[in-house]
């Protein structure tokens, strides 16, 4: 990004044509960072086919014009040679046999003339095979589906391949991937959303039911604590009253030793002033017969 940066700079200020080349990955997308493609005013896309000497520039970004533009190159000895009449090569190996026909094509600006090759055949397998080359094969089976309904075409138990030759792609191919993949898509959504519902509703229940068993368990500890409460009440009432018992006894006791000091204290002095020795000898005899 910092040298892109910096031709970028060096490009502007002594007004220079500069270009990068990079690499692509398997998918097709530009390697590296992706604000590159934002950086540069003009993204072009070199392609071709190993099998063939033709090569096709493509433009995926112009920041001062249009990207329908195509430019098709041809492999020689000293170099890309540019093909000025690119209908010349793909036609030009054509045979007029069976299975082959011409059609006309717009590829960005330009007409094209390209070579459509068709093979049916006999299915030798339960389901028939449906193979594109260069073309969308939910179109050939639409295609497909027309001829047999309205030409009386019987091609239900049969092999179709199509071939569009000389490496040019239809843009209808890529509005369909499109369209599949955004279909894809809205399915996946729909998945995501689904189950997300799900998860929201047993989410909802798991917690009903953890509300559910902690009011349960709470009603049981308050249970619990009113039982205790009252066992320790009765615990508490059955200490009191022996300590009331305990304490009246010792109070009985006192006061019945109080009382007995106090009556032997009283008659202790009755008794000194009551015995009379001349008038109680016999009475004192007697007690003391009887210690």
């Amino acid at each position: 990004r910092e040298c892109t940066s910096e031709f970028l700079k060096f490009a502007k200020e002594t007004h220079t044509p500069v270009l990068l080349v990079g690499h692509i990955t398997k998918d097709g997308a530009i390697a590296g960072p992706k604000i590159l493609e934002h950086m540069v005013d003009t993204v072009l896309h070199f392609e071709g086919d190993r099998n063939h000497l033709y090569r096709i520039l493509r433009v995926q970004k112009n920041r001062f014009g249009s990207t329908a533009e195509l430019g098709i190159y041809e492999m020689q000895q000293f170099g890309l040679r540019p093909v000025s009449n690119p209908s010349e090569l793909l036609i030009s190996q054509h045979t007029s046999v069976s299975g082959s026909a011409i059609a006309a094509t717009v590829e960005g600006m330009r007409p094209l003339m390209i070579e459509i090759q068709a093979l049916v055949s006999s299915a030798v397998y339960g389901t028939p095979q449906r193979s594109t080359t260069g073309f969308n094969g939910k179109r050939l089976n639409m295609l497909l589906a027309v001829l047999e309904k309205r030409a009386g075409f019987r091609l239900g138990t049969k092999d179709v391949f199509l071939n569009i030759t000389g490496g040019m792609e239809e843009r209808q191919k890529k509005i369909a991937d499109g369209l599949a993949a955004a279909d894809r898509a809205s399915h996946d959504l729909e998945l995501a959303q689904k189950e997300a519902v799900d998860r929201l509703a047993e989410a909802k229940k798991d917690a009903a039911s953890i509300v559910e068993a902690a009011n349960k368990r709470a009603a049981a500890v308050v249970d619990e604590a009113k039982v205790a409460a009252v066992a320790e009440t009765d615990r508490v009432k059955e200490l009191a009253s022996a300590e009331v018992e305990r304490e009246k006894a010792q109070a009985k006791e006192q006061l019945l030793t109080q009382v007995s000091s106090l009556a032997i204290a009283g008659a202790e002095k009755v008794l000194a002033a009551e015995i009379d020795a001349d008038k109680h000898a016999a009475l004192l005899e007697q007690l003391v017969k009887e210690q």
